[in-house]
Order: structure tokens, then sequence, then C-alpha cells
């Protein structure tokens, strides 16, 4: 059987060791879906794959043991799914666009854990409405406190949500609950006199420790959202590395912004003789510099007022 190996993954299939058997790769934005769709992934793997079904590390599924001859009818089975989990389609059950620019995986968030700042899968899903279908090979994460649950330094944008806490002093009994906490699994960052608490905004990340401790609700999250984004992390064989703060305090219009100005980037400086005709984009910004890429990616963005953008990264 004569196949197209990049038209097989551009559709979302991956090439396997088992001569003419494929894998369909299922995206989940956010992580998060009903409960629904399983029945049809079963489906499909019961009647056309092996029995089985890997859940990737980027939150989707992966379907092996498929023959490629059921490529067609398999799309047509999946589009409640893609329907279902809203996902940008070109043209309706032809199953998926693209598979270059990476699921955006998220946490599980402020719907079920006391420590998220935001809706983690929400922004998950405005994310890849703005950016998929895309053939660049990027990775997107976001987890909702700097616990970091979803590893978000090892991606090329992390986004680790924060919030400025909003101290009510009249509701302080001066128990310093939170200037305990703050210091024993945080950063140190209140400090108490003349009974009461004093924040330092240098030094406090926005995880909202002090929220969940205080047991009279004198701190409070704030109704703004904020977010820390990290920026160029990777694995790999050539010289894995953590993502490095980029910007602190910045809002979601903006983060959405600067991935898209960085698309354009991409597409002005990639190695279009790189293998496969993709280079990962931490490599680019290594060749070209970071005030490069800094230049690109802020590119018609209105950061907020209280946004600490770094000068400069040495990763």
């Amino acid at each position: 059987m004569d196949i197209n190996t990049k038209v097989l993954k551009k559709n979302a299939f991956r090439v396997t060791k088992e001569r003419g058997k494929t894998a369909i790769r299922i995206r989940v934005p956010g992580g998060h879906m009903e409960a629904k769709h399983f029945a049809i992934l079963q489906k499909v793997a019961e009647e056309f794959g092996n029995g089985t079904v890997h859940i990737t590390t980027r939150q989707g599924f992966e379907i092996p043991g498929i023959d490629m001859k059921h490529i067609p009818e398999i799309n047509k089975i999946i589009q409640p799914v893609i329907e279902g989990l809203e996902i940008n389609q070109i043209n309706p059950k032809t199953g998926y666009p693209a598979s270059g620019t990476r699921n955006v995986s998220a946490c599980v968030g402020n719907r079920v854990c006391p420590f998220g700042n935001y809706n983690t899968t929400a922004f998950a899903k405005r994310i890849e409405k703005a950016i998929f279908p895309n053939d660049f090979h990027v990775k997107v994460a976001l987890t909702g406190c700097p616990n970091d649950c979803i590893k978000s330094r090892m991606h090329d944008f992390g986004i680790i949500g924060m919030t400025e806490p909003q101290y009510d002093s009249y509701r302080c009994i001066g128990c310093k609950a939170c200037v305990t906490n703050c210091e024993k699994r945080a950063t140190g960052a209140l400090s108490f006199e003349n009974f009461k608490v004093i924040r330092d905004h240098d030094k406090c990340i926005g995880c909202g420790e002090c929220i969940g401790k205080c047991p009279t609700g004198a701190w409070t999250r704030s109704r703004e959202k904020y977010y820390k984004l990290v920026i160029m992390g990777r694995t790999g064989k050539k010289n894995p590395r953590l993502a490095q703060d980029f910007i602190k305090w910045v809002d979601e219009e903006s983060i959405i912004k600067i991935i898209l100005n960085t698309y354009d980037y991409i597409r002005e400086y990639i190695d279009k003789e790189a293998p496969g005709g993709k280079e990962h984009i931490g490599y680019i910004v290594d060749r070209t510099g970071f005030q490069e890429f800094k230049n690109w990616a802020l590119k018609d963005v209105n950061l907020g007022p209280k946004a600490e953008l770094k000068e400069n990264i040495y990763w």
C-alpha cells in the first residue's frame, strides 16, 4: 500500500513499527472532556485497532494497530469527538487538519483543586482556538499555581496561574497562619507588624497559599487574573533545559498575542532544510538570539501596568 507519510502525519495519524498499521492521535485541549466520548474511542480501538488505548503525556489519546486503509472511515467516526471538543477543522469528516502544534495541556485548575488560581481548561481551549491548526512544532502547557503539576517549565510556553492576594485587615485576627505558611511553603513574602500582615510584592509569587490558610477570610484572590509566562523549556536530544521567566503578572490577552506573534517569528526564521521541514522553536531562539525573539513576540502587545518583563534571559 503506497502511503504518503507527510499527509498521514498532518492528519494526526502516526507511522508505527508495524507495517501497514497506524495509530490515531486524539487531541483533548486542556485535558478535560465529557465521558460520552470514550464510547467512540472504544469503538475505534476494538473494531479497527488492537483493542488498546495509550494515554499520551500531552493528555490526548493514541489508538494503535489500525490498518491504514480504514483512515477515511475512522475520520468520519471520530467527527463527534472533534465537534464535542470544539476543535478547529478545515473540512468536516476529514479528521484533524494538522499535528505539528501539540495538544494544549493543562492541570485540573480551580474547577477542582483548591490551589488553582484560574480555570486552566477554559484558557487552554481559548489558546487552542487561536493557534490550531498549525504545522509548527510548538508545545503549550497551563498550570493553576506555582506548584506546577503540569510541568509547564518543560514546554515552549508555560503559563502559571497567579493571584494578587487582597488583604482585609479588619478580618485579620493576628493568628499569623498565613505568615507561617508563606515562610514554610512559599517565599516568605509575608511579615507581621503592628498586629497586621504586610505583603512584600517583590517576594510574592502570587501562589495564593495565604488565602487557603486564613481562617477568617482576611485574604482573598484578586478579581483580575494574572499569570507568569515562562518560555523555551524543552526535553529532547540536544541541550534539554527548563523554561525561564519571561513576564510576571501578565494578562490572558497578552499571552495569546505573544504566542500568535511567535508563529510569525517561526515563519520568518525556521530552517526550511531541517529534517522533516521542522525545527524546534527553542533552537530558533538560540540561533537568532533572545532579543530578536522578544521583538517579534511583543509586537503590538500592550502589557498591563503590573507586568514585569525580563530584559534578558540566559538559559
